[in-house]
């Protein structure tokens, strides 16, 4: 939500929605989330302090009836991801802004893809008092009975993050993830209405999204009657001269081969070296090759700026976390129906899919 579209009536009714949801509201966060200036959610809080519906204190407002000091942070909060680095610095930053109004602050640890570090990281998280954990399970060698019978031991609450869990078992956990599958389908569809027959599909196929990206393109290009097109399986990058290369050449080779004018490519790391190696064999982007990448951690600083499926990376730490809180603060938490939010991606369009930007 933009300052030019954040009426004052919406404006009030967000801070009245955060004071009754965590007790207390944060002015510099409500202006960051509503896209205005902290002068305007000032000016807000004060109109409603006039009208008795909360009360003003340093930095924000609390509800009415609450002690005229804000307490200082109580409890900690574990979220539990694989890496710090490419998909989920957002989410947790989304998190962290979260927590700031409910008084908890986030600890974080990460498991490397690795089902004992994973364990041993709740573990200890556990050791130092987290009341609540949100996490991203690591699925490569565990099956999700294993999953559901070693959870079931967590003393504390607990939010799936960024996976699709199947079973029974696991559903009565509250999630939050992005919806991978209708991203890949959005991307098709605008590579469609520019024009193109076929779109290609590189996929790094060793990430928990991989398959659902593939769902949601397969659902898209068969909805759509689109030709069929070349589709690889990528690995990860090491460098120059690496297995990687040779598996984006081969695709790029396997297009031109078809006539295949689009590509959808995972992730935007990927795309980046994809459309440098067009480059140098003389195929243009978007000329040539329409590319449209899948992430957007770094997909603007490509040779190309790339086009990409944005996740919603801040919303969902937000509503993650707004799901563990209220699961922390519920007074019988098995008697409340478990959370599964879904959020959609969006498109961002740059140049590396030739439409206008």
């Amino acid at each position: 939500m933009t300052g030019h579209n954040s009426l004052p009536r919406t404006r009030h009714e967000h801070l009245l929605r955060q004071v009754a949801l965590h007790g207390s509201v944060s002015a510099a966060d409500v202006a960051a989330e509503l896209g205005v200036s902290q002068v305007t959610v000032r000016r807000d809080i004060v109109e409603l302090e006039k009208s008795g519906k909360l009360a003003r204190v340093h930095g924000g407002a609390i509800a009415v009836g609450a002690p005229a000091i804000p307490q200082a942070a109580r409890t900690n909060v574990g979220v539990v991801v694989p890496g710090s680095v490419s998909h989920y610095p957002q989410i947790v930053r989304g998190m962290d802004a979260a927590s700031h109004g409910v008084r908890t602050r986030v600890v974080l640890a990460t498991s490397q893809y690795r089902e004992d570090l994973e364990q041993r990281q709740v573990e200890r998280l556990i050791e130092i008092g987290v009341v609540g954990i949100v996490f991203a399970p690591t699925m490569r060698n565990r099956t999700e009975a294993e999953l559901a019978e070693w959870v079931s031991a967590i003393p504390v609450p607990v939010v799936f993050l960024e996976r699709r869990l199947e079973s029974t078992s696991l559903a009565v956990y509250d999630s939050a993830r992005t919806d991978h599958e209708r991203g890949a389908e959005l991307a098709v569809e605008h590579l469609a209405r520019l024009g193109h027959a076929a779109v290609g599909l590189a996929l790094f196929d060793r990430t928990p999204t991989a398959p659902l990206v593939r769902e949601g393109y397969r659902a898209a290009v068969a909805r759509l009657g689109l030709d069929e097109a070349p589709s690889v399986a990528l690995p990860k990058g090491e460098g120059d001269g690496d297995p990687l290369d040779a598996a984006l050449v081969a695709f790029l080779e396997a297009c031109r081969t078809a006539g295949t004018t689009a590509a959808l490519v995972h992730t935007d790391v990927h795309a980046a070296r994809l459309v440098e190696l067009a480059m140098d064999r003389g195929i243009g982007v978007p000329d040539d090759l329409a590319v449209v990448a899948f992430d957007d951690d770094t997909a603007g600083l490509a040779m190309v700026p790339l086009t990409s499926v944005t996740p919603p990376g801040r919303d969902l730490g937000h509503e993650a976390m707004r799901i563990l809180t209220e699961r922390i603060a519920a007074p019988d938490r098995a008697a409340s129906a478990a959370r599964h939010i879904t959020m959609l991606p969006r498109l961002t369009v740059r140049e590396s899919c030739g439409a206008s930007v």
